[in-house]
């Protein structure tokens, strides 16, 4: 799972091919490593309005957040995390191979999360193009980021920080309102500042709420000046350390209210 929020994609390159050996006559190979079989497709339209009725949606712009109706929004999704994980190694000559592999492993561990039907409600959230336009799966979504809805855990008062084991059981207390958790904020670099990530955000907290969130809780880096900004134009508002929450060197978490 990605541990920062608001992260941004550094030009999103074609899954599964280098960025520069990419061109309009290259066939795009299914991405997945070879020894997983797979189904993708990433030559087909996008869907339609009409494929694509979510539960949840928001129109903007040219732009819908929604959630993904395909296996391959799933990767799109899966495969723009990886880009963020590995964007500071661009000089790593293995690094297609690591964001290929971390892609993989995020698009099953996605769909799994998503499929639970006990404990707790995760989804996730892909921005697509909404145009009149012709568009491959591929080049749709630019955007995702996912909100979990739970109860608390025993011995739990706010979320863990990302990627950090947690000490509690896990037993849920139901008698304790719940709480949503967003995480792997990502856009690609390309759509940024199109208002992308705060409509998304926006989505996600109205998903929490009517799923029955009181308090809607995010990670940040302390240096991620762009995302401040952002979350606390939204509405987010730091946790005092007083009331319990436990910050990192790097990550401070926020809480939105209704």
């Amino acid at each position: 799972m990605v541990a920062d929020n608001l992260n941004v994609a550094r030009g999103l390159s074609h899954p599964g091919l280098s960025s520069s050996l990419f061109n309009k006559a290259s066939v795009v190979p299914t991405p997945l490593l070879p020894t997983e079989p797979s189904d993708l497709r990433f030559n087909r339209l996008r869907p339609s309005i009409d494929e694509s009725d979510c539960k949840y949606k928001r129109l903007f712009g040219c732009y819908i957040a929604r959630e993904p109706v395909i296996d391959e929004e799933y990767w799109i999704a899966a495969w723009l995390r990886a880009e963020d994980h590995y964007k500071d190694q661009s000089g790593n000559r293995y690094v297609e191979r690591f964001k290929r592999k971390f892609a993989s492993q995020e698009f099953h561990a996605l769909k799994k999360r998503c499929s639970k039907q006990h404990g707790e409600k995760y989804i996730c959230f892909v921005a697509v193009k909404n145009d009149d336009l012709r568009r491959t799966v591929l080049n749709s979504v630019v955007g995702t980021l996912d909100v979990c809805v739970r109860h608390p855990l025993h011995g739990e008062k706010f979320p863990e920080e990302p990627g950090r084991s947690t000490i509690h059981c896990r037993i849920y207390q139901p008698d304790q309102p719940k709480f949503g958790y967003l995480t792997n904020v990502c856009v690609a670099k390309y759509a940024r500042r199109q208002g992308i990530a705060s409509n998304m955000l926006l989505l996600a907290i109205d998903a929490a709420r009517l799923n029955g969130a009181e308090n809607i809780y995010i990670h940040v880096h302390k240096d991620n000046l762009p995302a401040w900004r952002l979350y606390d134009k939204i509405g987010f508002k730091m946790v005092d350390h007083q009331d319990g929450a436990r910050h990192s060197s790097d990550l401070c978490l926020l809480s939105f209210s209704s």
